[in-house]
């Protein structure tokens, strides 16, 4: 004779709630991620850039030399292929990118060069400039 012999038999009880589908049940089970955040600081982290590299005072003198002779032939919208450094935004570093197309001016008072289709580069962030 057991203490439960009196609730053995018994039909188990039913609850007042619709039994939640096997659909929903699975998401309770979802992975948990502890660490939000941390994966795209990972990456972050192992993404290379560039150090910007200074040029030379003979580098100068040469781009300036290209830039004045551009200058001149400026209302003949030269096409021309420049290579300039852009900083990134979100550490230190930068990449060098290349971009060609035809110049409409130069902006003396702000430094910058001025493509047709309205992209401005900064004189000092260009390393080489090549008449197409």
């Amino acid at each position: 004779m057991s203490e439960y012999d009196d609730i053995i038999d018994l039909p188990r009880p039913k609850s007042a709630h619709e039994p939640m589908p096997m659909s929903d049940r699975a998401a309770q089970f979802s992975p948990f991620a502890a660490l939000t955040g941390y994966e795209d600081a990972i990456d972050e982290t192992a993404r290379l850039t560039d150090a910007r590299v200074e040029l030379g005072e003979s580098a100068v003198e040469e781009l300036e030399r290209a830039l004045a002779g551009i200058a001149a032939r400026i209302s003949e919208r030269p096409d021309v292929t420049v290579t300039y450094f852009v900083p990134d935004g979100r550490k230190s570093g930068g990449a060098y990118v290349t971009r060609a197309g035809a110049l409409k001016r130069i902006d003396e008072l702000e430094r910058e060069i001025v493509f047709a289709d309205g992209t401005r580069i900064a004189v000092g962030d260009i390393v080489s400039i090549e008449d197409a």
